[in-house]
């Protein structure tokens, strides 16, 4: 697996990152050791968590790894706060005190005397975004946190913030955003992947397979054991014609190459400007082994140009013009 930096940063790291939402809900302890240790032997070191995933459990999971079956040493370990589920509640709160306090229940869950990108999980309208960044600037001084990045901020959002950062010396820069991206979803193309260019911000996609539709998986009903079917989802909401279109292509692509459609998607994906590492939440071991295959795959000028052409999000002004 190959090694990137993290935008214009210092920092390294695997090319495909390992996301842990499901750790602790849909994926138990003994899945997640074999899922880590499967991911270190094929070269990867980055690893994402937030402390909201499953309320903490999901970071204790993967802080109980750490300790007993991959050294700390051997991964970059990302976390993120802003975000508070109780139930099916979700509060956001990107206040200084908030942030701080949800930093140190994540040191404490993972059992590690410091994060190496922590990011803040969503914007937060109600809070001066001067207060929330200063958090970012504490986390650094303390020595808890060695970057720091953004998640969900839209292109305006993710200017302002980078922008302040570089401001004044001594802040701590932004070096990524967290957004979800794949080709069915190529929103952030119209403005926030200008803004981690002009930058210097890394992106870190989540949900490259748009929660498995871009395997095929739904293209004849919805599996029993599949997250749709989990989500109480029907057909009809993966028959909209631009998806239908789109996750055609894929399979076409791939009967083309002798491959899967979740190669060519992340594939497509991992080359993508400024991308530096999709994030795969693989719920079972034999859905990591799938991902970590495609990175041995590169897709023919051909056939990007096509998935290209058929999945291009609408524009207009005034990002036409730019």
């Amino acid at each position: 697996m190959e090694t990137r930096a993290l935008g214009r940063s210092g920092l390294k790291i695997s090319g495909l990152g390992l996301g842990t939402m499901t750790w602790g809900n849909g994926t138990d302890p003994d899945e997640a050791a074999a899922i880590l240790v499967a991911f270190h032997d094929a070269g990867g070191t980055f690893v994402d968590t937030a402390v909201s995933y499953n309320s903490g459990v999901s970071e204790q999971i993967l802080g109980g790894l750490i300790a007993d079956v991959v050294p700390r040493s051997e991964l970059v370990i990302a976390s993120k706060a802003g975000i508070t589920r109780v139930g099916e509640e979700r509060f956001v709160d990107a206040s200084r005190g908030a942030l701080l306090r949800r930093l140190d229940e994540s040191l404490t869950n993972l059992g590690v005397d410091h994060i190496d990108l922590w990011q803040i999980h969503t914007a937060d309208p109600s809070v001066p975004v001067e207060e929330t960044l200063s958090a970012l600037d504490a986390a650094v001084a303390s020595g808890k946190v060695r970057y720091v990045g953004v998640s969900n901020y839209s292109g305006w959002r993710t200017a302002q913030a980078a922008t302040w950062q570089r401001a004044v010396p001594g802040r701590a820069p932004l070096v990524s955003n967290q957004v979800r991206y794949s080709l069915l979803d190529r929103g952030i193309e119209r403005e926030v992947v200008p803004a981690c260019a002009e930058l210097g911000l890394g992106i870190l996609p989540f949900s490259p397979l748009a929660g498995g539709v871009l395997t095929g998986k739904y293209r004849h009903g919805v599996p029993a054991d599949s997250r749709g079917a989990a989500e109480g989802r029907n057909l009809a909401s993966f028959s909209e014609p631009r998806t239908v279109g789109i996750v055609e292509a894929v399979a076409t692509a791939a009967d083309g190459l002798a491959t899967s459609p979740l190669t060519v998607a992340l594939s497509w994906l991992r080359n993508r400007p400024g991308v530096a590492a999709p994030i795969v939440g693989a719920r079972t071991l034999g859905q990591l082994t799938a991902a970590i295959q495609s990175l041995s795959v590169e897709l023919p000028l051909e056939i990007r140009s096509a998935l290209d052409d058929v999945s291009t999000p609408a524009s207009g002004y005034p990002e036409e013009l730019h």
